[in-house]
């Protein structure tokens, strides 16, 4: 009977030896690696964002690829821009996708922000809106035109003014940093209201015309086909995937990098059923895939 009960202990000790064993060989699941082949970041991030198309473009753009990494991403979304950059810079969120650089670079050293540019992406123009007039010409003299009343948007409104020729800003202004003092010629005598880029068109009754960046533009459903006129963007305003400075050139950056330089990216901003086919590309897009 002992002999039988020790061959049961010795069979039972055996099966536990062995499944310890197998589980040493399986080993728990390797973190996966980074684009470059580096240990990836933490899996988890958030990503901030404003309202309008760019939540979309990080889920239908963006994830697919840094899923393949092994990332799950959280978008986070913001009412105006002020918050994702806060937010960011406190750990709160990881990166955001929601401003253009000379934004960027403004609102960080404005406010010692230690965040920065990964890489630029396609981008929606500023639009000229109106529920009163259908056409620049039709402008009455001396009627309300909303702008943003954040600088760097307000300088581009005033510069995007200036090539509709309705305004002259003063020859030796730095067009980046332009005020409603900069302005040397108003024909029109346009009065200029200025107000959170988010709320103006909510105001579009109680003006003549609101420029709106494409974000927000977008997010209010307006249509782009009937704007009496569409920025064309430069380079330093089109917007950028951004996160803390140390991660730039750390995992995660290298790897939002990737993700946006993929061809997954580039299929979802190309999709013809799509909103990003129609925005402003990127130089660095644009000498990839020579569109």
């Amino acid at each position: 009977m002992v002999k039988k009960t020790n061959r049961w202990l010795i069979l039972a000790l055996a099966i536990s030896v062995f499944g310890l064993l197998l589980t040493a060989c399986g080993g728990k699941e390797e973190p996966s690696a980074g684009a470059d082949g580096s240990p990836a970041a933490s899996k988890n991030i958030k990503m901030g964002v404003s309202p309008g198309p760019y939540g979309d473009m990080i889920k239908l753009a963006i994830a697919p690829y840094m899923e393949k990494l092994g990332y799950k991403i959280e978008v986070v979304q913001f009412s105006d821009y002020v918050q994702p950059d806060q937010a960011l810079g406190s750990g709160e969120i990881d990166a955001n996708l929601m401003q253009h650089t000379v934004y960027l670079t403004k609102f960080a050293a404005d406010n010692k922000l230690d965040i920065g540019k990964v890489i630029s992406v396609p981008t929606a123009g500023m639009g000229v809106f109106s529920n009163k007039v259908k056409s620049l010409k039709e402008i009455p003299d001396g009627s309300k035109v909303a702008l943003a009343v954040d600088a760097s948007n307000l300088a581009r409104s005033l510069k995007f003014l200036q090539t509709l020729e309705l305004i002259e800003l003063k020859a030796d202004v730095d067009a980046t940093k332009a005020t409603v003092h900069d302005i040397s010629g108003n024909p029109r005598k346009l009065e200029f209201v200025t107000m959170d880029a988010a709320q103006i068109s909510r105001s579009l009754d109680s003006v003549a015309v609101g420029l709106i960046p494409g974000n927000f533009a977008i997010a209010a459903k307006l249509d782009f086909a009937k704007a009496l006129a569409v920025e064309k963007l430069t380079e330093d305003y089109k917007n950028v995937v951004a996160v803390r400075t140390p991660d730039i050139n750390g995992q995660l950056g290298k790897d939002l990098k990737a993700a946006v330089e993929s061809e997954e990216f580039h299929k979802a901003i190309e999709d013809a059923n799509g909103i990003f086919k129609a925005f402003d590309k990127p130089e660095w897009y644009t000498a990839k895939y020579g569109k």
